[in-house]
Parts: C-alpha cells; structure tokens; sequence
C-alpha cells in the first residue's frame, strides 16, 4: 500500500489528518504538485485527472479522492468514528462535509487557483474575475457556520468528525489567499483553535 500525498495542498491534508486521528501509518510518496509532477506520465497512468492524493492498495486497486481514501480507512478501523454513528449522526456529518466541501473549500480553492501567481502554469486560464466572485461566498458561509457553532462543539454535533477536517483545512487555506475568518465570527474562531490544537492538525 502507498500514499500519493502533496504536502502543500489542502486534499491530501484531509486524508493525513484522518489518518492521524486514526493512529494509521501509511508508506507515502511526495508530489510536488508546484514542480508540476502530477502531470508527468507516471503519475497520469495512477489518476488520469492528475489530482491529488491518490491510494494504491497491495492488490493494485487505485483509489483517489480524499474522502473515498477516507471513507476506505474508516471501514478498515471504525474507531474512533469520523463519519459518525448511527443513521442520524452519520447523515449529519455528510451534510456537514459537503457543505463545507461545496461552500468554503472549493470558494477557497477558486480564490487561490484563479488569483495567486504561484498558479498561473497550473490554473490556465486564470478569471480573476471568478476568484472575486468566490470571495463572499466564504464570508457568507463562515457567518452560517459561526451561528451553527454557537450551539455545539463541532460542526455537525457533539463530536469530530471528518467534516471538522474538511472546514479546518479550507480555513487554514485561506491564508495563501489573505483572507482572514471574520471578526464577527468568534465561534469559528474559538472551534478554530480548539481543532486545531489536536495533534493531528500538524498531519
């Protein structure tokens, strides 16, 4: 078994920091993403949509994106539970994920890909245009969570989930971007600081 894993983005993240909430230790192999190595061939014959991380199994299965190398691990080791526990819980964390996928990382990412310089090889064409046009789209979002997180410790209930995850690293990826979380938003910022004080947060 390897792993596919690019230090500097913020999917592979997800999969390190699951892992590490796991106490799973994988064989990696580093990517690096800005020296365009996930667009040479051997990469390319792993995942032909050159994204990254990417799961290779003993049996030569590939598995890529990182909540299906998540959801694989979370099969192979139940505890403790990132994608919750009975129907209810189970259903809340994937609303959760999603959200977080759908509303703040990918609004993150379309800022960094269509605005930062670093990405003007990878990210062609650039509309900086559409990375102005993501940028409320974050706040809106963050000041949705931060009336959710009011109420509770995590953000889809009582416990860490693999949607914590998903939200710390789209925030945590804000910074190449120089967004910073609103100021009004202080229970963001408190369960920001709460997560990412667990050790796993340094995966």
């Amino acid at each position: 078994m390897k792993l596919y894993d690019s230090k500097t983005a913020p999917n592979p993240r997800r999969t390190r920091i699951f892992l590490a909430e796991k106490g799973i230790s994988v064989p990696t192999e580093q990517v690096d993403m800005m020296k365009m190595e996930h667009k040479t061939p051997e990469y390319t014959a792993l995942n032909p949509l050159q994204r990254m991380p990417a799961l290779v199994l003993d049996d030569g299965t590939i598995i890529t994106e990182s909540i299906a190398i998540c959801r694989y691990f979370e099969v192979l080791q139940p505890e403790p539970p990132l994608f919750g526990v009975g129907a209810k819980e189970i259903a809340m964390v994937e609303m959760w994920n999603r959200r977080a996928e759908l509303n703040l990382l990918f609004s993150v990412a379309n800022v960094f890909r269509h605005s930062h310089p670093a990405m003007k090889e990878l990210e062609v064409p650039q509309v900086p245009d559409w990375a102005e046009a993501n940028k409320p789209r974050i706040v809106d979002f963050l000041r949705m969570l931060d009336a959710e997180l009011k109420n509770r410790a995590f953000v889809a209930g009582d416990r860490f989930s693999v949607a914590d995850i998903t939200t710390l690293c789209a925030i945590d990826f804000m910074r190449p971007i120089r967004m910073p979380v609103p100021e009004e938003c202080i229970h963001v910022k408190r369960w920001h600081g709460e997560v990412s004080a667990r050790p796993s947060a340094k995966a």
